[in-house]
Protein backbone atom coordinates (compact mmCIF):
# COMPACT_ATOMS: atom_id res chain seq x y z
CA UNK A 1 0.00 0.00 0.00
CA UNK A 2 1.05 3.64 -1.09
CA UNK A 3 0.86 6.44 1.35
CA UNK A 4 1.34 10.14 0.49
CA UNK A 5 1.82 12.60 3.55
CA UNK A 6 1.25 16.23 2.43
CA UNK A 7 3.30 17.78 4.90
CA UNK A 8 2.05 21.49 4.42
CA UNK A 9 3.24 23.83 7.30
CA UNK A 10 2.77 28.16 7.19
CA UNK A 11 6.52 28.86 6.27
CA UNK A 12 10.00 26.80 5.85
CA UNK A 13 11.17 26.93 9.57
CA UNK A 14 7.54 25.70 11.07
CA UNK A 15 6.93 22.02 11.00
CA UNK A 16 4.19 19.80 12.39
CA UNK A 17 5.66 17.01 14.85
CA UNK A 18 2.10 14.96 13.57
CA UNK A 19 3.67 13.37 10.82
CA UNK A 20 7.35 11.78 12.65
CA UNK A 21 5.41 11.26 16.31
CA UNK A 22 2.49 8.50 14.05
CA UNK A 23 5.13 6.86 11.79
CA UNK A 24 7.30 6.40 14.76
CA UNK A 25 4.89 4.38 15.96
CA UNK A 26 4.21 2.32 12.70
CA UNK A 27 6.21 -1.47 12.07
CA UNK A 28 4.27 -2.49 9.19
CA UNK A 29 6.63 -2.50 6.71
CA UNK A 30 4.00 -3.55 4.00
CA UNK A 31 2.92 0.48 4.16
CA UNK A 32 5.13 2.37 1.54
CA UNK A 33 5.57 6.11 2.65
CA UNK A 34 6.10 9.25 0.51
CA UNK A 35 6.00 12.33 1.71
CA UNK A 36 5.67 16.05 0.44
CA UNK A 37 6.60 18.67 2.32
CA UNK A 38 5.68 22.71 2.10
CA UNK A 39 4.04 25.94 2.70
CA UNK A 40 1.64 27.73 2.07
CA UNK A 41 3.60 29.79 -0.25
CA UNK A 42 4.10 26.71 -2.92
CA UNK A 43 1.68 26.22 -5.53
CA UNK A 44 -0.98 23.34 -6.04
CA UNK A 45 0.20 22.10 -8.63
CA UNK A 46 3.83 21.10 -6.93
CA UNK A 47 1.70 19.03 -4.57
CA UNK A 48 -0.84 17.80 -7.11
CA UNK A 49 2.25 16.70 -9.55
CA UNK A 50 3.54 14.35 -6.75
CA UNK A 51 0.58 12.29 -6.30
CA UNK A 52 0.04 11.96 -9.77
CA UNK A 53 3.17 10.26 -9.74
CA UNK A 54 2.93 8.27 -6.72
CA UNK A 55 -0.87 7.52 -7.37
CA UNK A 56 -1.20 6.19 -3.95
CA UNK A 57 -3.89 3.95 -2.26
CA UNK A 58 -4.64 6.67 0.83
CA UNK A 59 -3.33 10.30 1.06
CA UNK A 60 -3.29 11.64 4.97
CA UNK A 61 -2.54 14.81 6.02
CA UNK A 62 -2.84 16.94 9.52
CA UNK A 63 -5.17 20.20 9.77
CA UNK A 64 -5.07 23.02 11.51
CA UNK A 65 -6.67 26.44 11.79
CA UNK A 66 -3.55 28.03 9.17
CA UNK A 67 -3.18 25.59 6.94
CA UNK A 68 -6.59 23.95 6.38
CA UNK A 69 -8.14 25.94 3.71
CA UNK A 70 -5.07 25.49 1.78
CA UNK A 71 -5.00 21.84 2.17
CA UNK A 72 -8.59 21.46 0.90
CA UNK A 73 -8.10 23.12 -2.25
CA UNK A 74 -4.73 20.68 -3.35
CA UNK A 75 -6.98 17.56 -1.44
CA UNK A 76 -10.49 18.42 -3.80
CA UNK A 77 -8.21 18.62 -7.00
CA UNK A 78 -6.10 15.53 -6.18
CA UNK A 79 -9.49 13.28 -5.59
CA UNK A 80 -10.79 15.04 -9.02
CA UNK A 81 -7.97 13.23 -10.48
CA UNK A 82 -7.46 10.38 -8.47
CA UNK A 83 -11.20 9.68 -7.26
CA UNK A 84 -9.85 6.13 -6.14
CA UNK A 85 -7.78 7.73 -3.64
CA UNK A 86 -8.92 6.84 0.14
CA UNK A 87 -8.37 10.63 1.63
CA UNK A 88 -7.75 10.85 6.02
CA UNK A 89 -6.96 14.01 8.01
CA UNK A 90 -6.42 14.46 11.55
CA UNK A 91 -5.27 17.23 13.77
CA UNK A 92 -7.22 20.10 16.40
CA UNK A 93 -9.51 21.00 13.41
CA UNK A 94 -11.92 17.68 14.42
CA UNK A 95 -11.79 17.87 18.37
CA UNK A 96 -15.62 19.24 17.62
CA UNK A 97 -18.56 17.90 15.84
CA UNK A 98 -17.14 16.20 12.33
CA UNK A 99 -20.90 14.67 10.35
CA UNK A 100 -21.26 18.29 8.90
CA UNK A 101 -17.65 18.48 7.93
CA UNK A 102 -17.24 15.31 6.32
CA UNK A 103 -21.30 15.80 4.62
CA UNK A 104 -19.61 19.32 3.43
CA UNK A 105 -16.73 17.90 2.03
CA UNK A 106 -17.26 14.79 0.63
CA UNK A 107 -13.70 13.72 -1.06
CA UNK A 108 -12.27 13.28 2.34
CA UNK A 109 -13.33 9.82 3.19
CA UNK A 110 -12.59 9.95 7.31
CA UNK A 111 -11.02 12.14 10.02
CA UNK A 112 -9.32 11.43 13.17
CA UNK A 113 -10.22 12.92 16.73
CA UNK A 114 -7.33 13.22 19.00
CA UNK A 115 -4.07 11.33 19.62
CA UNK A 116 -3.45 9.33 16.53
CA UNK A 117 0.13 7.52 17.42
CA UNK A 118 -1.94 4.48 18.82
CA UNK A 119 -5.22 4.32 16.49
CA UNK A 120 -3.09 5.05 13.21
CA UNK A 121 -1.11 2.09 12.61
CA UNK A 122 -3.96 0.00 13.49
CA UNK A 123 -6.61 2.00 10.51
CA UNK A 124 -3.83 1.38 8.15
CA UNK A 125 -4.25 -2.23 8.56
CA UNK A 126 -8.09 -1.78 7.94
CA UNK A 127 -7.81 1.35 5.66
CA UNK A 128 -9.54 -0.06 2.59
CA UNK A 129 -12.30 -2.15 5.56
CA UNK A 130 -14.91 0.71 5.75
CA UNK A 131 -17.01 -1.00 8.23
CA UNK A 132 -14.48 -2.16 10.58
CA UNK A 133 -12.52 0.90 10.86
CA UNK A 134 -15.35 2.46 11.95
CA UNK A 135 -15.41 0.93 14.89
CA UNK A 136 -11.79 2.29 16.04
CA UNK A 137 -11.68 4.92 18.39
CA UNK A 138 -11.47 8.40 17.22
CA UNK A 139 -12.30 7.25 13.97
CA UNK A 140 -15.08 9.67 11.87
CA UNK A 141 -16.53 8.64 8.98
CA UNK A 142 -19.80 8.17 6.75
CA UNK A 143 -20.69 4.62 5.46
CA UNK A 144 -22.15 3.53 2.03
CA UNK A 145 -25.81 5.02 2.97
CA UNK A 146 -24.41 8.18 4.40
CA UNK A 147 -24.91 7.25 8.51
CA UNK A 148 -22.67 9.10 10.15
CA UNK A 149 -19.80 6.91 12.49
CA UNK A 150 -18.32 8.63 15.36
CA UNK A 151 -15.38 6.85 17.13
CA UNK A 152 -15.49 9.17 19.85
CA UNK A 153 -11.99 10.87 20.95
CA UNK A 154 -8.62 8.64 20.68
CA UNK A 155 -5.86 9.27 23.91
CA UNK A 156 -2.97 7.58 24.60
CA UNK A 157 -2.76 4.38 26.82
CA UNK A 158 0.79 5.47 27.81
CA UNK A 159 2.17 9.06 26.59
CA UNK A 160 5.45 7.80 27.83
CA UNK A 161 5.45 4.58 26.29
CA UNK A 162 5.30 5.90 22.73
CA UNK A 163 8.42 5.85 20.19
CA UNK A 164 9.50 9.65 20.57
CA UNK A 165 8.81 11.39 16.96
CA UNK A 166 13.03 11.65 16.89
CA UNK A 167 12.93 7.69 16.02
CA UNK A 168 11.63 8.50 12.72
CA UNK A 169 13.23 9.16 9.79
CA UNK A 170 10.80 11.84 8.94
CA UNK A 171 11.77 14.07 11.92
CA UNK A 172 13.03 17.54 10.49
CA UNK A 173 16.44 17.94 12.21
CA UNK A 174 17.48 20.33 9.35
CA UNK A 175 14.78 22.93 10.41
CA UNK A 176 16.06 26.35 12.43
CA UNK A 177 14.00 24.82 15.32
CA UNK A 178 12.87 21.46 16.75
CA UNK A 179 9.76 20.84 18.98
CA UNK A 180 10.25 18.58 21.89
CA UNK A 181 6.58 17.34 23.76
CA UNK A 182 7.19 16.99 27.42
CA UNK A 183 3.95 17.51 28.95
CA UNK A 184 0.56 16.75 27.03
CA UNK A 185 -2.76 18.65 28.02
CA UNK A 186 -2.73 21.78 30.53
CA UNK A 187 -3.11 21.91 33.88
CA UNK A 188 -4.90 25.58 33.16
CA UNK A 189 -8.51 25.31 32.33
CA UNK A 190 -8.72 28.44 29.70
CA UNK A 191 -11.93 28.11 27.69
CA UNK A 192 -10.43 29.63 24.42
CA UNK A 193 -7.94 26.59 24.10
CA UNK A 194 -8.72 22.72 23.35
CA UNK A 195 -5.65 21.68 25.49
CA UNK A 196 -7.49 22.35 28.69
CA UNK A 197 -9.75 19.60 28.20
CA UNK A 198 -6.89 17.22 28.36
CA UNK A 199 -6.90 15.79 31.76
CA UNK A 200 -5.32 14.51 33.40
CA UNK A 201 -1.79 15.63 32.47
CA UNK A 202 0.51 13.47 31.15
CA UNK A 203 4.48 14.17 31.16
CA UNK A 204 7.69 12.00 29.99
CA UNK A 205 9.49 11.51 33.12
CA UNK A 206 13.36 13.58 33.41
CA UNK A 207 15.22 10.42 32.57
CA UNK A 208 13.77 10.44 29.11
CA UNK A 209 13.51 14.18 28.65
CA UNK A 210 17.63 14.22 29.59
CA UNK A 211 18.02 11.45 26.73
CA UNK A 212 16.19 12.21 24.45
CA UNK A 213 17.80 16.11 24.73
CA UNK A 214 21.19 14.16 24.40
CA UNK A 215 19.62 12.56 20.78
CA UNK A 216 19.20 16.33 19.68
CA UNK A 217 22.16 18.06 20.89
CA UNK A 218 24.13 14.89 18.76
CA UNK A 219 21.61 15.72 15.49
CA UNK A 220 23.21 18.94 15.94
CA UNK A 221 19.94 20.68 16.89
CA UNK A 222 20.33 24.46 18.73
CA UNK A 223 16.53 25.66 19.30
CA UNK A 224 13.94 23.61 21.11
CA UNK A 225 10.47 24.75 21.51
CA UNK A 226 8.94 22.67 24.97
CA UNK A 227 5.79 21.51 24.57
CA UNK A 228 4.59 22.27 27.87
CA UNK A 229 0.93 24.77 27.45
CA UNK A 230 1.57 25.66 31.06
CA UNK A 231 5.83 25.00 32.17
CA UNK A 232 5.78 26.42 35.59
CA UNK A 233 1.81 24.93 36.50
CA UNK A 234 4.16 22.39 38.92
CA UNK A 235 7.01 24.86 40.55
CA UNK A 236 9.27 21.02 41.49
CA UNK A 237 8.76 20.05 37.85
CA UNK A 238 9.82 23.10 36.28
CA UNK A 239 12.83 23.49 38.39
CA UNK A 240 13.85 20.28 37.79
CA UNK A 241 13.16 20.91 33.72
CA UNK A 242 15.09 23.95 34.20
CA UNK A 243 17.89 21.98 36.12
CA UNK A 244 17.97 19.81 33.35
CA UNK A 245 17.91 22.86 31.08
CA UNK A 246 21.19 24.41 32.55
CA UNK A 247 23.19 21.29 31.52
CA UNK A 248 22.85 21.93 28.07
CA UNK A 249 24.14 25.69 28.68
CA UNK A 250 25.77 26.52 25.17
CA UNK A 251 24.43 24.56 23.38
CA UNK A 252 20.56 24.83 23.29
CA UNK A 253 18.07 27.56 23.91
CA UNK A 254 14.40 26.30 24.65
CA UNK A 255 11.54 28.57 24.25
CA UNK A 256 9.37 27.83 27.27
CA UNK A 257 5.52 29.24 27.94
CA UNK A 258 5.19 30.48 31.27
CA UNK A 259 2.22 32.08 33.20
CA UNK A 260 3.69 35.01 34.79
CA UNK A 261 0.27 34.48 37.82
CA UNK A 262 1.89 31.43 38.76
CA UNK A 263 5.86 32.25 39.49
CA UNK A 264 6.93 31.61 42.44
CA UNK A 265 9.98 32.49 44.45
CA UNK A 266 12.18 29.73 43.92
CA UNK A 267 11.36 29.27 40.43
CA UNK A 268 12.04 33.22 39.45
CA UNK A 269 15.76 32.48 41.74
CA UNK A 270 16.75 29.83 39.46
CA UNK A 271 15.34 31.44 36.31
CA UNK A 272 17.66 34.69 37.39
CA UNK A 273 20.34 32.67 37.83
CA UNK A 274 20.58 30.02 34.46
CA UNK A 275 22.97 31.96 31.74
CA UNK A 276 22.17 34.33 29.42
CA UNK A 277 20.39 32.88 26.41
CA UNK A 278 19.68 29.70 27.46
CA UNK A 279 15.87 30.38 27.36
CA UNK A 280 12.96 32.39 25.09
CA UNK A 281 9.71 33.25 27.33
CA UNK A 282 6.78 32.92 26.45
CA UNK A 283 4.64 35.05 28.82
CA UNK A 284 0.86 34.47 28.32
CA UNK A 285 -1.25 37.65 29.23
CA UNK A 286 -4.55 37.64 27.36
CA UNK A 287 -5.88 40.27 29.25
CA UNK A 288 -5.01 42.26 32.20
CA UNK A 289 -8.89 42.66 33.25
CA UNK A 290 -9.50 40.08 36.17
CA UNK A 291 -12.99 40.21 34.80
CA UNK A 292 -12.48 39.03 31.05
CA UNK A 293 -9.52 36.16 32.65
CA UNK A 294 -12.46 35.12 35.06
CA UNK A 295 -15.22 35.02 31.98
CA UNK A 296 -12.30 32.99 30.04
CA UNK A 297 -11.58 30.42 32.38
CA UNK A 298 -7.80 31.51 33.21
CA UNK A 299 -5.97 31.06 36.37
CA UNK A 300 -4.56 33.70 38.70
CA UNK A 301 -5.48 37.85 38.48
CA UNK A 302 -3.92 40.11 36.68
CA UNK A 303 -2.15 41.50 39.81
CA UNK A 304 -0.52 38.52 40.20
CA UNK A 305 0.48 38.09 36.44
CA UNK A 306 1.76 41.40 36.40
CA UNK A 307 4.05 40.98 39.22
CA UNK A 308 5.34 37.76 37.13
CA UNK A 309 5.98 39.83 34.04
CA UNK A 310 7.59 42.68 35.81
CA UNK A 311 10.26 40.24 37.28
CA UNK A 312 10.59 38.29 33.71
CA UNK A 313 10.84 41.72 31.78
CA UNK A 314 13.72 43.10 34.37
CA UNK A 315 15.79 39.65 33.77
CA UNK A 316 18.51 40.34 31.26
CA UNK A 317 19.25 36.84 30.90
CA UNK A 318 16.18 36.22 28.54
CA UNK A 319 14.34 37.39 26.19
CA UNK A 320 10.05 37.77 26.73
CA UNK A 321 7.05 37.73 25.04
CA UNK A 322 4.05 38.88 26.07
CA UNK A 323 0.43 37.35 24.24
CA UNK A 324 -2.76 39.55 24.10
CA UNK A 325 -6.16 38.16 22.93
CA UNK A 326 -8.60 40.41 21.75
CA UNK A 327 -12.40 39.75 21.19
CA UNK A 328 -12.05 37.45 24.67
CA UNK A 329 -15.47 37.88 26.61
CA UNK A 330 -15.94 41.49 28.23
CA UNK A 331 -13.06 43.06 26.76
CA UNK A 332 -13.32 46.32 24.70
CA UNK A 333 -11.08 48.04 22.37
CA UNK A 334 -10.22 51.02 25.14
CA UNK A 335 -9.33 48.11 28.06
CA UNK A 336 -7.26 46.20 25.36
CA UNK A 337 -5.47 49.88 24.38
CA UNK A 338 -4.80 50.48 28.14
CA UNK A 339 -3.07 46.74 28.77
CA UNK A 340 -0.85 47.51 25.62
CA UNK A 341 0.12 51.13 27.82
CA UNK A 342 0.86 49.00 30.79
CA UNK A 343 2.56 45.97 29.09
CA UNK A 344 4.44 48.79 27.34
CA UNK A 345 5.43 50.27 30.85
CA UNK A 346 7.39 46.58 31.54
CA UNK A 347 9.16 46.57 28.51
CA UNK A 348 8.97 42.99 27.27
CA UNK A 349 11.13 42.79 24.63
CA UNK A 350 7.85 41.29 22.32
CA UNK A 351 4.01 42.21 22.14
CA UNK A 352 1.88 39.78 20.32
CA UNK A 353 -1.60 40.70 19.97
CA UNK A 354 -4.19 38.37 18.18
CA UNK A 355 -7.84 38.22 17.45
CA UNK A 356 -9.42 35.57 19.36
CA UNK A 357 -10.24 32.17 17.06
CA UNK A 358 -12.96 29.63 18.50
CA UNK A 359 -11.12 26.63 17.94
CA UNK A 360 -13.55 23.40 17.08
CA UNK A 361 -14.04 21.45 20.00
CA UNK A 362 -12.88 24.62 22.77
CA UNK A 363 -15.71 25.26 25.34
CA UNK A 364 -15.63 28.76 24.25
CA UNK A 365 -16.53 27.76 20.12
CA UNK A 366 -19.85 25.61 22.19
CA UNK A 367 -21.16 28.63 24.44
CA UNK A 368 -20.33 31.03 21.79
CA UNK A 369 -24.40 31.83 21.38
CA UNK A 370 -24.74 32.45 24.71
CA UNK A 371 -21.60 34.89 25.01
CA UNK A 372 -22.56 36.54 22.12
CA UNK A 373 -19.83 36.11 20.19
CA UNK A 374 -20.15 35.89 16.27
CA UNK A 375 -17.17 33.98 14.58
CA UNK A 376 -16.22 32.72 11.13
CA UNK A 377 -17.45 29.31 10.87
CA UNK A 378 -14.34 28.42 8.60
CA UNK A 379 -10.75 28.47 9.54
CA UNK A 380 -9.24 30.24 11.20
CA UNK A 381 -12.62 30.96 13.11
CA UNK A 382 -11.80 34.32 14.34
CA UNK A 383 -13.85 36.52 15.98
CA UNK A 384 -16.21 38.75 14.11
CA UNK A 385 -17.77 40.93 16.86
CA UNK A 386 -18.66 40.48 20.65
CA UNK A 387 -20.88 43.02 22.62
CA UNK A 388 -17.73 44.65 23.83
CA UNK A 389 -15.84 44.81 20.73
CA UNK A 390 -17.93 45.74 16.80
CA UNK A 391 -16.37 44.38 13.76
CA UNK A 392 -14.94 47.83 13.34
CA UNK A 393 -13.39 47.88 17.10
CA UNK A 394 -11.84 44.24 15.94
CA UNK A 395 -10.26 45.22 12.77
CA UNK A 396 -8.62 47.94 14.54
CA UNK A 397 -7.26 45.85 16.99
CA UNK A 398 -6.19 43.95 14.12
CA UNK A 399 -4.45 46.88 12.19
CA UNK A 400 -3.04 47.53 16.31
CA UNK A 401 -1.34 43.83 16.28
CA UNK A 402 0.20 44.85 12.72
CA UNK A 403 1.22 48.30 13.99
CA UNK A 404 3.21 46.48 17.34
CA UNK A 405 4.42 44.10 14.77
CA UNK A 406 5.88 46.53 12.86
CA UNK A 407 7.34 49.09 15.29
CA UNK A 408 7.26 47.86 18.70
CA UNK A 409 8.82 44.52 18.45
CA UNK A 410 11.72 44.86 16.67
CA UNK A 411 14.54 46.68 17.99
CA UNK A 412 15.29 49.15 15.24
CA UNK A 413 12.64 51.36 16.49
CA UNK A 414 11.07 49.99 19.41
CA UNK A 415 12.49 52.76 21.69
CA UNK A 416 11.57 55.74 19.85
CA UNK A 417 8.26 53.74 19.19
CA UNK A 418 7.60 53.11 22.75
CA UNK A 419 8.60 56.40 24.58
CA UNK A 420 6.27 58.31 21.97
CA UNK A 421 3.39 56.01 23.11
CA UNK A 422 4.06 56.31 26.99
CA UNK A 423 4.71 59.90 26.84
CA UNK A 424 2.00 61.43 24.35
CA UNK A 425 -1.23 60.12 25.30
CA UNK A 426 -2.74 60.72 21.71
CA UNK A 427 0.07 59.35 20.02
CA UNK A 428 -0.81 55.48 19.33
CA UNK A 429 -4.48 56.26 17.90
CA UNK A 430 -2.69 59.43 15.74
CA UNK A 431 -0.35 57.07 14.47
CA UNK A 432 -2.21 54.14 14.24
CA UNK A 433 -5.50 55.75 11.97
CA UNK A 434 -3.25 58.01 9.93
CA UNK A 435 -1.52 54.28 8.86
CA UNK A 436 -5.23 53.02 8.38
CA UNK A 437 -6.23 56.06 6.96
CA UNK A 438 -3.48 55.31 4.10
CA UNK A 439 -3.93 51.72 3.71
CA UNK A 440 -0.34 50.87 5.31
CA UNK A 441 -0.36 48.61 7.23
CA UNK A 442 -1.54 45.41 5.40
CA UNK A 443 1.35 46.13 3.06
CA UNK A 444 4.80 44.84 2.91
CA UNK A 445 7.41 47.19 4.58
CA UNK A 446 10.68 47.18 4.92
CA UNK A 447 12.64 48.28 8.10
CA UNK A 448 13.93 51.24 6.62
CA UNK A 449 10.24 52.44 5.08
CA UNK A 450 8.91 51.84 8.61
CA UNK A 451 11.66 54.07 10.31
CA UNK A 452 10.50 57.02 7.17
CA UNK A 453 6.89 56.33 7.98
CA UNK A 454 7.52 57.43 11.67
CA UNK A 455 10.25 59.88 11.17
CA UNK A 456 7.36 62.16 8.81
CA UNK A 457 4.33 61.94 11.05
CA UNK A 458 6.46 63.08 14.01
CA UNK A 459 8.20 65.67 11.62
CA UNK A 460 4.38 66.71 11.08
CA UNK A 461 2.65 65.74 14.56
CA UNK A 462 5.37 65.58 17.27
CA UNK A 463 8.58 66.62 16.03
CA UNK A 464 9.84 67.14 19.14
CA UNK A 465 10.58 63.34 19.13
CA UNK A 466 12.37 64.07 15.56
CA UNK A 467 15.85 63.71 17.38
CA UNK A 468 15.06 60.18 18.84
CA UNK A 469 14.02 58.64 15.11
CA UNK A 470 16.78 60.31 13.70
CA UNK A 471 19.14 58.74 16.29
CA UNK A 472 17.73 55.47 15.78
CA UNK A 473 17.86 55.95 12.06
CA UNK A 474 21.09 56.77 12.72
CA UNK A 475 22.04 53.38 14.71
CA UNK A 476 20.53 50.96 12.67
CA UNK A 477 22.43 51.51 9.44
CA UNK A 478 20.90 53.79 7.23
CA UNK A 479 21.35 55.99 5.01
CA UNK A 480 22.76 59.56 6.06
CA UNK A 481 21.58 61.25 3.16
CA UNK A 482 18.06 60.78 3.75
CA UNK A 483 15.81 62.73 5.85
CA UNK A 484 16.44 61.01 9.33
CA UNK A 485 20.17 60.71 8.99
CA UNK A 486 20.54 64.24 7.81
CA UNK A 487 19.00 65.90 11.10
CA UNK A 488 21.78 63.94 13.11
CA UNK A 489 24.84 65.66 11.05
CA UNK A 490 26.38 68.34 12.60
CA UNK A 491 26.17 71.83 10.76
CA UNK A 492 29.12 73.01 8.76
Amino acid sequence: MILLWLDINCAYAHSSLALPAIHAQVSDKTCRWHVVSGNLHYPYASFIREALRLRPDVIAATAWLFNHNYLLEIISRIKALLPHTYVVLGGPEFLGDNEAYLKAHPYINAVFRGEGEEIFPQWLRLWNNPEAQSRLSGVCTLDSQGKYCDGGRAKASCFEALHPPESSSFFPFDKPFVQLETTRGCSNDCFFCVSGGDKPLRSLSLTQIRARLLHLRDKGVRDIRILDRTFNASPKRSMDLLGIFGEFAGTFRFHIEIHPALLGSEVRALMASLPKGLLHIEAGIQSLDDRVLQASGRSGNSASALDGLNFLCSCPNFETHTDLIAGLPHYSLAQLKADIYTLMELWPDEIQLELLKLLPGSRMSLEAARLGIVYSPRPPYEVLATPDMTPDDLEEARQLSRLLDGWYNHSHWKIPFARLVLQESAFLDDFLHELMRRELLDRPLSMERRGLLLYEFCDASYPNYLPQVSEAWINAGYSLKKAPGILCQPSK
